[in-house]
């Protein structure tokens, strides 16, 4: 759970630097040009297989350690009876349920419409400089043109930091990398994290949504 944990958040920090791309003023072209870029990329398309690998690794696993804590005790979780946990840890389990539903409507929204553009006919392409590319500005910005699903987005990121703030130190700690004065560090490293990431992609949707009206 760790080591995919920390996988995946560097993954998010990746992701972010890309996507705020879409915030470039430039009417798509950076975010474009740097999907199809990404799109491309022989090395890093096999990461991006394995991004999914583990975010499945990830989720599978956190089901049996969810399901092993819960019959440890014969009760709802085993850590829910101590006073000294917090709300976020103790609804870890329920965070990620949400999280790993988020992700597959946002495969729906952006991923499958991009790889399959003859089912959805969702994307269409755009020139610059001679060069051909998928316009994934126009799709990301009519998905964003929805309220609907910018609120989703937004409570989603929100579970996510919440997700991430416990997740974040708890990873270091199951390492074994804990001391008394690198510890604080850590979970002070570990909040920021999972405030700012978050907020990052949640201002994307408040964005385009705003620029819509």
């Amino acid at each position: 759970m760790s080591l995919t944990g920390i996988f995946l958040i560097l993954f998010l920090t990746v992701h972010l630097i890309g996507n705020l791309q879409l915030l470039a003023g430039d009417g798509g072209e950076a975010f474009n040009l740097y999907a199809d870029f990404m799109g491309n990329n022989t090395l890093i398309q096999i990461v991006s297989k394995g991004n999914f690998f583990f975010i499945l690794l990830h989720a599978v696993l956190g089901i049996v350690l969810w399901l092993q804590n819960k019959s440890a005790k014969g009760s709802r979780y085993a850590v829910q009876a101590t006073s000294n946990t917090s709300y976020a840890s103790r609804n870890m389990a329920w965070f990620g349920i949400i999280i790993l539903f988020f992700i597959l409507i946002h495969l729906y929204q952006f991923f499958l419409q991009v790889k399959a553009p003859n089912i959805f006919d969702s994307t269409e392409l755009i020139t610059y400089d001679g060069v051909e590319v998928k316009n994934l500005y126009k799709l990301v910005a009519a998905t964003f043109s929805n309220v609907g699903f910018v609120i989703f987005y937004v409570i989603s990121m929100v579970v996510i930091g919440l997700h991430l703030n416990h997740g974040f130190q708890s990873a270091f700690q199951s390492l074994g990398l804990n001391h008394k004065k690198y510890t604080p560090i850590i979970k002070a490293l570990g909040t920021g994290y999972s405030i700012l990431v978050p907020l990052g992609f949640a201002i994307i949707p408040i964005a385009f949504y705003f620029m819509n009206l």
